[in-house]
């Protein structure tokens, strides 16, 4: 059943351009600088990423506004002159002048309540009519439903594509909606039971803006993880973040459970630090890079805190990541043991025209003298 899935989604449902492309090997810098970067730092990254064979660079959260927390700026999608004080352009070219492709995060649908957008356009905002709405995470949803919102964002977003050159879009979503009521349906006579659809209907039209502008531009999608796994939003972002928990023994059971469903080329994993940031586990490297290497392979650590045989054995993984990434990406799957068993999980991949295959065993806890 999972086999059928995946080969219909792939051929069926998956956008043509990305169905059976190579994925970028990407670097995030958001565990390894947070909030708190310059373009210095980022560029000393970017050129640690590159010596490693590297392919993409993605700018996360903070680079807009004055974005040092998660309570500020949304809907302020200009540089940060005290952070990027050559503007994102000049960052853009330089990244691009390493070799590296460049990324950018986004979080289009959300405005905080501090912006210049929100000050503008309070009626912009999903709320109901009465005096009290709620803040959730330090923002407000926008209106998707009002055409003027969808417009006045792709306006935005396309003048930093544009400056940038962008390569690749992390598109987040990280607060649910409340009050689930759109002031323009309201001015419209819509009976506000079409709120959702029509919401839905204003965020396919944004992508579909930003992809007829920028054809080859790579979305991710991601809503704080895998909030927004669905077909529909798959035919626009072909690759999705399944989680924000990066923790390699965690993310056996995740990954395992996305793929009765999805195929591997839909969902992105990153190698992260030890002990990992959410759980504070620690597992070995070559632990996490083989969870990490079924599907879009990424970094998400700081590369200046590692060791010289640590640097060596991430560019010998890369190395061997980009001879196999169309099996990794496109192969068949096999889970070859069953989903409760939980201390060892299996994984294989296949190629029935080449006759290749890739085997991945993982034991979690260690037995002391086994019987057998």
């Amino acid at each position: 059943m999972s086999k059928n899935f995946h080969a219909f989604f792939k051929k069926h449902l998956i956008r043509q351009t990305w169905a059976s492309k190579e994925r970028p090997v990407l670097i995030n810098n958001w565990e390894a600088t947070y909030f708190n970067f310059d373009e210095s730092k980022i560029l000393a990254l970017a050129q640690e990423a590159a010596d490693l064979g590297i392919e993409l660079f993605v700018l996360d959260d903070g680079w807009f506004g004055h974005r040092d927390n998660d309570a500020s700026s949304l809907g302020n999608w200009q540089v940060d002159k005290r952070k990027l004080p050559h503007g994102i352009r000049s960052l853009s070219q330089k990244i691009h002048e390493k070799g590296l492709k460049f990324g950018l995060w986004f979080e289009p649908e959300m405005v905080s309540p501090d912006s210049q957008l929100y000050q503008e356009h309070p009626e912009w905002v999903v709320k109901h009519p009465y005096e009290r709405i709620s803040v959730g995470r330090g923002q407000y949803v926008l209106d998707f439903a009002n055409p003027a919102v969808v417009e006045a964002i792709f306006e935005a977003m396309q003048k930093v594509i544009l400056e940038t050159k962008l390569d690749y879009i992390k598109w987040d979503m990280n607060r649910n909606i409340t009050e689930a009521y759109s002031p323009y349906l309201a001015e419209q006579g819509v009976s506000q039971t079409e709120f959702y659809h029509r919401y839905i209907l204003g965020l396919y039209r944004l992508y579909e803006k930003i992809l007829a502008a920028f054809p080859t531009l790579l979305i991710e999608g991601c809503a704080g993880g895998g909030g927004r796994y669905d077909l529909g939003i798959l035919f626009y972002s072909p690759q999705i973040w399944p989680s924000d928990d990066s923790d390699a023994v965690e993310r056996l059971a995740i990954q395992s459970g996305t793929l009765l469903g999805y195929p591997l080329s839909s969902f992105s994993n990153h190698v992260s630090a030890a002990p990992n940031h959410q759980v504070g586990r620690a597992t070995s490297l070559a632990f996490r890079q083989t969870v990490a290497m079924f599907g879009p392979l990424g970094y998400e650590l700081d590369l200046f805190h590692l060791s010289e045989a640590e640097k060596q054995a991430i560019k010998s993984q890369i190395v061997f990541y980009k001879k196999q990434r169309q099996l990794l990406t496109f192969g068949t799957f096999y889970q070859l043991q069953q989903l409760d068993h939980a201390n060892e999980t299996t994984w294989a991949v296949y190629d029935p025209q080449n006759e290749e295959a890739l085997i991945a065993f993982f034991r979690v806890l260690a037995q002391a003298n086994p019987t057998a």
